[in-house]
């Protein structure tokens, strides 16, 4: 009886223990995982996107890019901007009372590169629809 039971208390030391390291595994895959997500999050909106290629070769004021993007309010931007910086996309400075804001390239690297890919696959994809317009027949040069 003192056997029987003392198997039954191993049995469901073991299954507690194997739950608690299953447990722990998902724990800190989703750790790993957050920040990927904040990522992705980020990038999901076309706004923050075009605000991350704003500061993507240099760094520019939180007014300079209000300005860049003068139909969105300077709170939306500065919103934004916060968002970017929770997910690490961008790094902010503050020299006074004006806050500077460029992206982290580095730290991002494969995302990095993918990113300038789309955004030149983009500029591709603008380019050719514009001069396809122009070629188009019936439409007159030169006036405005």
């Amino acid at each position: 009886m003192f056997a029987a039971g003392t198997s039954g208390l191993r049995a469901t030391w073991k299954e507690k223990t194997e739950t608690f390291g299953n447990a722990l595994r998902i724990i800190l895959v989703s750790t790993k995982m957050m920040p990927m997500a904040a990522i992705f999050e980020a990038l999901a909106a076309p706004r923050r996107r075009e605000i991350l290629k704003l500061v993507w070769d240099a760094e520019r004021s939180a007014g300079d890019i209000h300005r860049a993007i003068p139909d969105v309010s300077f709170g939306a931007v500065s919103q934004h901007l916060k968002l970017l910086e929770s997910a690490g996309l961008v790094a902010r400075r503050q020299q006074g009372r004006f806050h500077y804001y460029a992206a982290r390239r580095k730290e991002l690297g494969p995302l990095g590169k993918w990113l300038e890919t789309m955004w030149d696959e983009a500029l591709s994809d603008l380019k050719r629809h514009a001069e396809s317009e122009e070629t188009k027949p019936g439409r007159r040069r030169g006036r405005h």
